[in-house]
């Protein structure tokens, strides 16, 4: 496999022309690069947004779910540090999962050779647990699965309920819920770059208290920013939450 297939298998986005940083964006559990299409028509050109393509769903609908953590986080850093040609700086932006494989994305850029990372920005969960704070549990069954999306995103958990829908994407949320349960870093690790927190008001999961804990992974500054909403504060809350992404990457 060539490099240009090996970025164009985990990274999705269109070139920016004149752009002076690279977003790249890390979907929830179950969720995909889709997710992000509209960002980079909403930010500025000086900001080139790409989303992470996890394997499972729509385009990569055949390619086998990654088990741990370390398999998700290992490939989607060879794919940034070896799939981008240029030396544009990095800054990684992941909502809930997506926070916490960006934080391993983003651990591992800092000990390679490879573009410069700038700041890590999370949404809507907590840092990492380890194994003495939260043990690692069992994978959660489908049932509990479901009732949880429903909890976090009544609306759209409804395309769960349409069963030939429902065989198709299932497998992808059931190996990210895989993958959380028996993840548990052995150590905190500090990065040595600025993070910003986000989340909504009104998240059943995260409560904006719960971002405070992202102070234990940098030796840098932390910013929090409280949006009004739910868990997925980001689509009502869109334009506004890319305004404020643009002035932490100036």
């Amino acid at each position: 496999m060539t490099v240009l297939d090996d970025r164009d298998r985990w990274l999705r986005g269109v070139s920016a022309p004149g752009a002076r940083i690279r977003l790249v964006c890390f979907p929830h559990a179950g969720g995909a690069a889709s997710y992000f299409h509209d960002w980079a028509a909403l930010t500025p050109p000086e900001i080139e947004v790409m989303a992470v393509k996890y394997p499972g769903r729509q385009d990569r609908l055949s390619d086998p779910c990654p088990t741990t953590m370390e398999e998700l986080a290992d490939a989607i850093t060879e794919a940034l540090v070896h799939g981008l040609a240029d030396d544009l700086p990095l800054a990684l932006f992941g909502h809930s999962m997506g926070s916490a494989v960006a934080y391993e994305v983003a651990r591992r850029l800092e000990s390679v050779p490879g573009p410069t990372l700038t700041r890590l920005i999370v949404s809507g969960r907590a840092r990492p647990r380890l194994a003495h704070e939260q043990p690692p549990r069992p994978a959660p069954t489908d049932s509990e699965i479901l009732d949880h999306v429903r909890r976090l995103d009544p609306e759209g958990a409804a395309v769960y309920e349409h069963p030939a829908l429902r065989s198709v994407i299932m497998p992808a949320l059931r190996g990210d819920f895989g993958i959380l349960a028996k993840y548990r870093p052995t150590h905190p690790h500090r990065l040595g770059i600025p993070v910003t927190a986000c989340g909504g008001d009104r998240d059943p999961v995260c409560a904006p208290e719960d971002l405070k804990s992202w102070s234990d992974v940098t030796s840098e500054e932390l910013d929090i920013r409280i949006f009004e909403g739910d868990h997925f504060y980001l689509a009502p809350r869109r334009q506004e939450l890319l305004t404020f992404l643009g002035s932490q990457l100036e």
